[in-house]
């Protein structure tokens, strides 16, 4: 039983000074509220990295463009599906980030484009945390 408790205690210590070592991440406030998006996508994905409250003493800094969505118009749908296919019309959404290190420096940036326009922030969050830990943490370890 001693045993036991010996290996859990060293595997959560081991947790927490691992967790330490991560790089800190402070996602700037948007005026439409997607950096509360961005935060649970980044805990979803397990990104290796701390989220902080507040930008002092953070690693990095992730800057949102503002969710841009372009709507077809009634009239543009029904030519479409009568001259076309009415597969795939919807609204789209697209937004981008940019990633600035703690010297201000630009060191990664992307840009989402997802259907389903504003329904689909989700979806656009998860998009960025999947690329930011593939693109950019494990290829800058």
């Amino acid at each position: 039983m001693k045993r036991l408790l010996f290996v859990l205690c060293v595997l959560a210590g081991v947790t927490v000074a691992g967790q330490t070592n991560l790089p800190s991440l402070y996602i700037a406030p948007t005026d439409d509220g997607f950096e509360t998006y961005l935060t649970a996508a980044m805990h979803k994905k397990e990104v290796p990295i701390r989220v902080m409250a507040n930008a002092d003493g953070a690693d990095y800094t992730m800057k949102v463009a503002q969710i841009e969505v372009t709507k077809e118009s009634t009239g543009g749908k029904v030519a479409r599906c009568i001259f076309a296919s009415c597969a795939g019309i919807s609204d789209k959404a697209s937004t981008s980030v940019t990633l600035v290190s703690g010297a201000g420096e630009v060191v990664w940036s992307y840009s989402v484009n997802k259907g389903r326009g504003e329904k689909n922030r989700q979806s656009m969050a998860e998009a960025i945390a999947k690329h930011f830990k593939d693109d950019y943490l494990r290829k800058n370890k």
